[in-house]
């Protein structure tokens, strides 16, 4: 397993816990919005890189002072050692939450079934006709259909989200986000911001008038959506 970085301190990553962030190195998809590709093209890292055990070893320190361990990439859920680093954190009494795009129902159906989640936080990124496109070309959505069913009909806590985009997403394809997701306790939009350093760009963000509107395409089937970080 590949680390590529740790955030020592995190308010926002982990909803109501004082946690860290471990980013996790590979992707299986090719978000053109994306704004880690360091992460998602593992050629693009710099070779430094963090071992499990120091990982471990800086939990251990901080037992007592940081709540919890967010997961995320990358894709976290193609290393097949994830569910022993999971336990492991859990062993030193950590909540853990794990950030996924849904495209390995397998190992999320292992990781909620051993009770290894405390949160999962699935990244949606278009409706079902646009899924391809707005991936790069993977064709996942059958996979992604699956892990929200996990989700949607499982006992762990989670949330939904979708950062957004032009010209990916319109309110046609957020109204098939929302029947896809029909009542879902919880889905957030994001807005794109570029960092000015993507894995393919060509996007833009929309206005907050424009956001003001997705949401109100989502609403009839997710009342509980909100709009994150404008």
């Amino acid at each position: 397993m590949r680390i590529g970085g740790l955030q020592k301190l995190t308010l926002l990553d982990y909803p109501g816990k004082v946690a860290c962030t471990v980013f996790l190195i590979g992707c299986n998809l090719r978000c053109p919005y994306c704004h880690n590709p360091g992460l998602v093209l593992p050629e693009s890292m710099d070779g430094q890189e963090i071992s499990a055990d120091e990982i471990l070893g800086f939990l251990e320190q901080r037992r007592g002072k940081l709540d919890g361990v967010c997961i995320t990439g990358g894709e976290p859920t193609l290393w097949q050692e994830l569910p022993e680093f999971i336990s492991d954190i859990r062993s030193l009494g950590y909540a853990v939450k794990l950030d996924t795009n849904g495209t390995n129902p397998d190992m999320l159906k292992e990781l909620l079934s051993d009770g290894l989640l405390d949160y999962v936080a699935m990244d949606i990124k278009n409706g079902p006709s646009r899924y391809a496109i707005t991936c790069g070309g993977a064709d996942v959505i059958d996979s992604v259909r699956e892990s929200a069913a996990l989700l949607l009909n499982g006992t762990a806590e989670y949330e939904f989200r979708t950062t957004v985009c032009k010209p990916l997403h319109t309110e046609k394809e957020m109204g098939e986000i929302g029947r896809m997701l029909r009542g879902a306790k919880r889905y957030f939009i994001q807005p794109f911001a570029d960092s000015g350093d993507l894995v393919a760009g060509g996007v833009q963000a929309h206005t907050r008038e424009e956001l003001v509107r997705l949401r109100q395409a989502v609403l009839p089937y997710i009342p509980n959506t909100e709009l994150r970080g404008i």
